[in-house]
């Protein structure tokens, strides 16, 4: 596709490609990465991409372009849950959509339902997974609204995938066991996120020769970190390391990190590093032996950080969840665990400590599969086919 924007009749630049989300670059998040991922590998490939989401920082610029991508940001009134609420977001996503010649909606998404309902173009959803917001404990106007918005978006995705001429699922696994598969039935398409393979690394994080564990992602409820702390503290070994790295700070839907301290309490073998910055993640997975991804529900459909550190050579630990099992499965490279189960995760890591897999066969099972390449050839195929219909 021709990469130069091309002004319309009316002077407006047309777009080969619309895609919109909620949260964009700079949020940090799987779902956040995928589209930023898509859209500057389909931009360097030629095509005209631009991005509509909110406008979750308000230093933000209302427009841009990063890295060949135009993006455009809706300011927010507010946050609610995983969400944000902004009356910008609808009309500047039609608006950029009659300039394109096919949409790309990424859900969980509140504004889904609408966008696919009036969409002059043909639409592409891409669903990463089920949302899940906490409703069984916290104060009662919290479970209350997180309820509300719960069902809200379940309807919004599920009216946006039946008016949608393709569903993307990172695996049919996951698909099949999520609560919108009759929605994504008959119209699915898998293909796995794309998965930069990071670039060699220092071991700057390291503390000794002992095993070390390391866990990457937002410090939030449905990342189970505290069973990997409780199942790292059973583990009888003075020498190991166990590495948290990830944001709580301005976290979607709010942190869990106070819950997470009580349960290191004081040990010593376990560091809290934060958000650990683009410029430092090579180092990160060059000092660790296992990469851990203790998820408890269905909110993690796959877990690219797992894939990321697989090609870099580290085995993972991850829990039998629909989607995040697939990676192990079809790899071979690492073990999984139920989620919540604090003894088994034990066990599995004194495994990869006295047992560790074949490192160059396991990274090259994963840069095989899940290539940025591959991915963006998929995503082409089905952007084509829907764009002909």
């Amino acid at each position: 596709m021709d990469g130069d924007a091309q002004p319309d009749q009316h002077g407006d630049l047309r777009n080969d490609l619309c895609i919109v989300l909620t949260y964009y670059s700079p949020y940090v998040s799987g779902l956040t990465n995928v589209a930023r991922d898509l859209a500057e590998g389909l931009a360097a490939r030629g095509w005209r991409v631009c991005v509509v989401a909110s406008k979750h920082d308000p230093e933000l610029p209302t427009h841009e372009v990063v890295h060949g991508v135009r993006v455009v940001r809706a300011p927010v009134l507010a946050k609610v849950g995983k969400g944000t609420i902004g009356l910008n977001l609808t009309r500047l996503a039609l608006r950029e959509m009659a300039r394109s010649t096919v949409a790309n909606l990424h859900l969980p998404l509140v504004e889904a339902g609408l966008l696919a309902r009036l969409s002059p173009v043909p639409v592409v959803s891409t669903y990463h997974c089920d949302v899940s917001l906490p409703t069984g404990d916290g104060p009662l106007v919290r479970r209350v609204v997180n309820g509300a918005q719960h069902r809200a978006i379940d309807l919004s995705s599920g009216a946006a995938l039946r008016r949608s001429v393709a569903a993307v699922v990172s695996s049919e696994d996951y698909a099949r066991h999520s609560r919108l598969w009759p929605a994504i039935d008959g119209r699915m398409v898998a293909v796995p996120p794309p998965c930069p393979p990071r670039g060699p690394g220092r071991p700057a994080f390291r503390r000794g020769d002992g095993l070390h564990v390391g866990f990457l992602g937002r410090i939030v409820e449905e990342k189970g970190v505290e069973y990997l702390v409780d199942a790292f503290l059973a583990l009888d070994d003075p020498d190991a390391r166990l590495l948290i790295g990830g944001d709580f700070l301005d976290v979607a839907g709010g942190s869990v990190v106070e819950r997470v301290r009580r349960h290191i309490g004081d040990d010593p073998r376990i560091a809290m590093l934060g958000f650990v910055p683009e410029e430092d993640l090579d180092d990160f997975y060059a000092s660790i032996d296992v990469f851990a991804l203790p998820s408890v529900n269905a909110f993690e459909a796959f877990g690219i950080v797992q894939v990321v550190a697989m090609m870099a050579g580290v085995p993972a630990l991850v829990s039998d969840l629909p989607g995040v099992r697939t990676v192990v499965e079809e790899t071979g490279f690492g073990v999984v665990v139920a989620p919540r189960d604090v003894p088994g995760l034990t066990t599995a890591l004194a495994r990869l400590r006295d047992d560790p897999p074949d490192a160059g066969a396991g990274a090259g099972a994963a840069a095989a599969r899940y290539s940025v390449d591959a991915v963006l050839d998929a995503y082409d195929a089905v952007f084509a086919k829907a764009a002909g219909r």
